[in-house]
């Protein structure tokens, strides 16, 4: 959908000398850019300003492009338009081969876009609209700003969530797996090391429901599933391999942006991530729509709450998972709600490979497998489980136990890791990253916090996820004692520089909060 539709010829646009098509190797970040020379003929002639919304065609291709302006020859000469890595690869022509640049018209869905900016509520059909040119990238940045942060602003309403929800959702490829039930789970996040659903895949895979789990990049954080799972197989799989990898096993670990789900939700968060911008209903619709659009029937939605998490309290997680179930309820989608304690990381590593090190040792029942990652996937595994109509409400969590243990979802991960590609890994031995920081405790007391937030940022600054050997691993938590000089965690960095950084923001603030038991905020989580 991201392709506008072929157009006639245009006489004018015959006319003129077409240019030469060249790639421009900038990342710009879900945003298709064009670059043309100012003393080109083309760009005097058509009457082209910086930051002009164009259309660029070659070989009966057609995409949308964002207009930038050089002076320096070596960028773009005269007679060449350039196209950013977005722009280039959308277009899916070659190098050098004659290329034809006009005016785009405004996208017809501005006007409702500008009635939202005014604090007006749209209907399904402008929703529909706005979603629609967003996916043909019709939006300059400056256009998709202005409807983030007025939805923002705005606070759409529950029925406006449900039209955005619905809108993404149908804009794309929308699969159907022709089964029932089709399950997944998702976290809204904000929490190192949770990589649960490497472990509950293989579980409920294992049990034989059909869970084609497609999962992100980090963005912001230390290391997104996809990265960590990339450390055992590849996760960049055509989407009709992984699809016969998903009938043949019962599910997947992959990386989702190659499956063309909900494009119009990839472009927003090119915006929303920059803003900070991540209110519930743009949330819920962000989501959702991802779910529908895989054909998923049943999801286990897990809302980590925590001082610093992105739900800091009970009452906040109930509003949000009554919006969840509303939107989840109009779209026809069975939802389970699960808010856990976020007031932590989950697991011992933070980091691509230190958090596969961790989810290989809980598979393998290794004597050293962190409990919580455990005990809290086995947990969601459950409730997964009970989507099943022959498993009774409550038997979950034991069928659950039952195939870990018995190390069939180890079989099933084995399965999974060859039909994707494996990667050579060791647990015992990780690739760990060769700069080594031991940060310890300033005094004797008892770890009373730990920042999710501050440690992220420490992971990120060694170099996670980019270096995958790179990150923290943890050595205490919550509520353990602990004495002056001993360690923290360690922190891995694959560069000295990386290594100096988060050493600085270390002694700023190494994220770990000592003093006296009866300081711990204790949190009452409900299913």
């Amino acid at each position: 959908m991201s392709r506008t539709p072929a157009a006639e010829p245009d006489s004018h646009e015959d006319a003129l000398t077409p240019l030469t098509l060249k790639r421009v190797g900038i990342d710009t970040y879900r945003e298709n850019v064009a670059y043309m020379h100012r003393e080109c003929d083309r760009y005097r002639a058509e009457g082209f300003q910086a930051l002009a919304k164009v259309e660029i065609r070659a070989d009966g291709r057609r995409i949308l492009a964002t207009l930038n302006v050089v002076d320096d020859a070596t960028i773009v000469g005269c007679g060449e338009l350039g196209l950013s890595e977005d722009a280039f690869a959308l277009l899916g022509a070659g190098e050098g081969i004659p290329v034809s640049i006009r005016q785009a018209e405004p996208p017809p869905s501005i006007p409702a876009m500008h009635r939202k900016l005014a604090g007006e509520r749209l209907t399904r059909d402008d929703f529909r609209h706005i979603i629609r040119d967003i996916a043909e990238r019709r939006y300059s940045k400056i256009e998709l700003t202005a409807f983030v942060v007025a939805c923002d602003l705005g606070e759409l309403d529950r029925e406006e969530v449900f039209y955005l929800s619905d809108a993404m959702s149908r804009v794309g490829r929308r699969l159907d797996w022709h089964e029932h039930p089709v399950v997944d789970k998702h976290c809204i996040g904000g929490i190192p090391g949770n990589r649960t659903s490497m472990l509950v895949v293989p579980i409920v895979a294992a049990h034989g429901l059909l869970c084609p789990k497609t999962s992100s990049r980090a963005i912001t954080s230390p290391s997104g599933t996809a990265d960590t799972m990339e450390v055992l197989a590849r996760v960049d799989l055509p989407f009709e391999t992984l699809s016969g990898l998903v009938r043949t096993h019962r599910g997947c670990l992959a990386w989702g942006g190659t499956s063309e789900l909900s494009p119009a939700d990839d472009v927003l968060i090119s915006v929303e991530r920059p803003l900070s911008v991540d209110s519930p209903g743009q949330m819920v619709a962000s989501i959702l729509s991802k779910k529908i659009a895989a054909g998923s029937t049943h999801l286990l939605l897990d809302i980590p709450i925590g001082p610093h998490a992105k739900v800091n309290s009970m009452a906040e997680a109930r509003r949000l998972r009554k919006l969840f179930e509303f939107v989840a309820g109009r779209l026809g989608l069975t939802l389970d709600v699960v808010i856990t304690d976020g007031s932590q990381p989950v697991g011992r590593g933070i980091g691509p490979v230190l958090e596969a090190r961790d989810v290989m040792r809980v598979l393998t029942n290794h004597p050293e497998a962190p409990m919580d990652l455990r005990q809290k996937a086995l947990r969601l595994a459950g409730r997964m489980l009970e989507f099943d109509p022959d498993v009774r409400g409550g038997d979950g969590f034991g069928l659950a136990r039952d195939i870990l243990d018995a190390g069939r979802a180890l079989d099933k991960m084995q399965a999974i890791i060859e039909a994707q590609g494996r990667r050579p890994f060791d647990p015992d031995r990780p690739p760990l990253a060769p700069q080594v920081l031991e940060v310890t405790a300033h005094c004797a007391g008892t770890v009373i916090a730990i920042d999710n937030l501050q440690l992220a940022r420490i992971a990120r600054l060694a170099g996670a996820p980019r270096a995958i050997g790179a990150g923290i691993d943890l050595a205490v938590r919550i509520g353990e004692a602990v004495e002056a000089g001993q360690p923290l965690y360690r922190v891995y960095a694959a560069y000295a520089n990386e290594l100096t950084f988060a050493r600085q923001a270390c002694e700023r603030d190494h994220g770990i909060a000592i003093g006296h038991p009866d300081r711990i905020t204790r949190l009452n989580v409900e299913g």
